[in-house]
């Protein structure tokens, strides 16, 4: 099953190894909190999406959405193996350039773009604004005037879908802030005033994220080619979005990547035979080849509670607090014996805590506990709440 791969987390009868590295070996010259992201894991999620490409003969751009996992060795490699990037600010920008991902394989999403970013975006040739406002076209069409430049620029297309995920990573439907309703993109191409300094190349929609169904995303998919019709224009590129879900249980079903790009592939062809589509998953790519470990401080039981409080907090790890989401916790020893653990860290917050009731051995003081999957929206969304220090990050390379 994709994404839940364990083959690179192994028990020996002293210690556990992360993609051939022993954690024993990574912990004496490095304290936790910390991030490990595998260099052989990144590079077989994103060749799933460049075969699967390959497969539907189509031309294809995967540009790794940034706002999942920005370190830079993560992104160098992923530039290395010919990755674009999706952004949402002038900072990840910068990242991206430093990494050495090409300016024109860059999309700039995001509904708050400034007039700095944009001017550096329009600066360094970016491949395109994903527009979400008509006042953004102007300030873009504004800022290239002023530099005597003419921006690239695909318009977001808000589908009103409903997508089958959590609500505050749900982006399709008209109450969400994010793309422009279908009349209000077929009025603004027709108001010449504003394409002075820019040119329309695309088309974009992006309905959220964890997407483990695709009916939404075929139906916005192809919302998006109907609309693109109605422009009555060349356009360059019809860009899909990213949001594809993740196993992140055993029994869970996330499709594959071949079936989710030969799916979407199946309608453009039909009314785009000949056009190039651009991709932006960030979790599909960086979610498993990340672990968070963290170290246990103490163990604690109140009647038949058992506790273990760990020294990572929700501020290096958020997501089980934020979303409710479930990541599936390794322990550093194993046992025959398990019993009923919640995990907590240190954060004065209730909220604080990365599982309830997990069957885990009889750990203590000084033992670790590994949360897999975290290599998407882990680091990226840590914070210094508290006035603690950020997690640090280990690349294991192959």
């Amino acid at each position: 099953m994709e994404n839940f791969d364990r083959k690179q987390l192994k028990y020996t009868k002293t210690d556990i190894s992360l993609s051939g590295y022993p954690l024993s070996e990574i912990l004496s010259k490095n304290k936790t909190p910390l991030y490990i992201y595998s260099e052989t894991i990144l590079e077989n999620n994103f060749s799933k999406f460049t075969l699967a490409i390959k497969k539907n003969k189509q031309d294809g751009l995967v540009c790794f959405a940034m706002k999942s996992n920005n370190n830079l060795e993560v992104l160098k490699t992923l530039a290395n193996l010919g990755a674009g990037a999706d952004i949402v600010s002038g900072g990840e920008l910068k990242q991206a350039l430093k990494a050495g991902i090409s300016a024109d394989k860059i999309v700039f999403s995001g509904v708050g773009k400034t007039e700095e970013e944009i001017s550096l975006g329009i600066k360094k040739g970016i491949y395109s604004f994903n527009i979400e406002s008509v006042e953004e076209l102007e300030l873009i069409n504004a800022v290239s005037k002023k530099l005597k430049k003419t921006a690239r620029v695909a318009f977001r297309l808000n589908p009103k879908v409903h997508a089958k995920t959590h609500k505050h990573i749900s982006t399709g439907y008209k109450t969400h802030k994010f793309g422009m309703l279908q009349k209000d993109i077929l009025d603004v191409v027709k108001k010449e005033a504003l394409w002075t300094n820019v040119k329309l190349v695309g088309l974009s929609v992006h309905i959220g994220s964890q997407l483990t169904c695709l009916d939404a995303t075929l139906s916005a998919v192809k919302r998006l080619c109907l609309c693109a019709k109605k422009l009555n224009t060349d356009l360059e590129f019809i860009d899909v979005g990213g949001g594809l879900g993740v196993n992140y249980t055993a029994d869970s079903n996330a499709p594959t990547v071949l079936d989710y790009i030969t799916k979407v592939n199946n309608i453009i062809t039909e009314y785009f035979p000949q056009i190039k589509v651009v991709y932006e998953p960030g979790r599909k790519i960086s979610a498993s080849a990340g672990f968070f470990v963290t170290k246990i401080i103490r163990t604690k039981t109140s009647e038949d509670c058992r506790f273990l409080v760990v020294d990572g907090g929700m501020n290096d790890f958020v997501r089980p607090s934020l979303y409710d989401a479930f990541h599936e916790i390794y322990p550093s020893r194993k046992s025959k014996k398990l019993v009923p653990t919640d995990i907590v860290g240190p954060i004065c917050e209730t909220a604080d805590c990365f599982g309830t009731n997990r069957k885990l051995p009889l750990l203590e003081k000084d033992d670790y506990i590994i949360i897999a999957d975290t290599g998407a929206y882990g680091h990226t969304m840590s914070s210094t709440y508290n006035m603690r220090r950020l997690p640090k990050e280990i690349f294991l390379a192959k």
